[in-house]
């Protein structure tokens, strides 16, 4: 992995995101104005790193294009379902559809494990082949929860210009997903102010 950190490696998680796998893959995107350096799943490497950080796939997991491909496009369907719960657009059949597949992938049943750091835990098991269709199942339930749940009045899009993240309002005055976005916002305002001031 590069060094370099990209901004959406920099971006604290946006509102939710800790509890909805499916606002962690919608913003896994990155910024509208850098859809490339961004993407948080642009390699197979990142997606397998993304996907295990979020507890959706076991440690020793390593994803092939062919999986982190199948990821990026679930993204699609999964941003059009948020984006419309969000906005009351009219929805994208494709994208439900999408989600519905995800939904009937095969289960995985959830074992009894135990370590040294952890202690007793619950532990996912399913094919290895199957990773990403356990990931998917589990992203595709969570979107169903969430739009058709209490925080689907909560669920908006950031108002920072090219940011397009998702997040859950907390509070009614809320419009970024964080404070950087909210700083940039705030200083593009006050340097348009400012130059037009000294327009002749």
């Amino acid at each position: 992995m590069s060094l370099l950190l990209s901004h959406a490696e920099l971006m604290p998680p946006a509102p939710g995101e800790h509890v909805h796998p499916s606002l962690a893959l919608a913003n896994s995107a990155g910024r509208q104005d850098d859809p490339k350096e961004g993407d948080l799943l642009r390699t197979p490497e990142r997606a397998t790193q993304w996907m295990i950080e979020r507890n959706l796939a076991a440690p020793d997991v390593e994803l092939y294009d062919y999986c982190s491909n199948r990821l990026r496009e679930f993204r699609r369907a999964v941003r059009g379902v948020l984006g419309v719960a969000a906005t009351g657009a009219s929805p994208d059949e494709q994208a439900i559809a999408a989600i519905n597949d995800a939904m009937r992938q095969i289960p995985s049943v959830t074992l009894l494990a135990w370590d040294g750091q952890r202690g007793f835990h619950g532990r996912q098991k399913y094919a290895e082949t199957q990773a990403v269709e356990h990931a998917l199942s589990t992203i595709a339930a969570d979107v169903l929860n969430l739009v058709t749940g209490d925080a689907a009045a909560m669920l908006t899009q950031c108002a920072a210009p090219s940011c397009g993240r998702f997040m859950l309002r907390t509070h009614a005055r809320r419009q970024w997903c964080s404070t950087r976005c909210g700083d940039r916002v705030r200083a593009a305002r006050a340097y348009a102010k400012k130059t037009s001031r000294t327009l002749p």
